[in-house]
């Protein structure tokens, strides 16, 4: 039995359109074909092989923090992102330094999601 590969990740949201805004306007993720499922949603593309998949109707709250549940994207500039950011006067946890070396950036979606930002060692 072997696993392969993080397909993707699925974030239930209370309100798609306002999600959709911010992952694509904000993050910069490209949108994606999805199949004609019978509740609302909508896919992204993570990279080259993963995906986000979010899932309408949320009604619960979310417990996201950046030391707790999130997920993370490998960016190519911390410097462009933080700057971006600023500039769109988007809310964000500042540059953190991991042990090892590697730059971390946190921003939450409209629903409490937190997404790291990171750049390698």
């Amino acid at each position: 039995m072997t696993h392969y590969e993080l397909n993707h990740v699925a974030l239930h949201v209370a309100d798609v359109e306002k999600s959709c805004e911010f992952y694509l306007n904000t993050l910069k993720l490209e949108t994606m074909e999805r199949p004609a499922f019978d509740f609302p949603g909508a896919w992204f593309r993570l990279g080259d092989f993963q995906e986000l998949h979010l899932i309408g109707g949320r009604e619960n709250a979310v417990n996201s923090q950046p030391r707790s549940n999130h997920f993370a994207l490998r960016a190519d500039n911390l410097d462009e992102w933080e700057e971006y950011f600023r500039s769109i006067e988007q809310e964000y946890v500042p540059r953190r330094i991991r042990p090892d070396g590697a730059f971390q950036i946190y921003v939450a979606d409209p629903d409490g999601h937190h997404v790291e930002l990171f750049t390698g060692p």
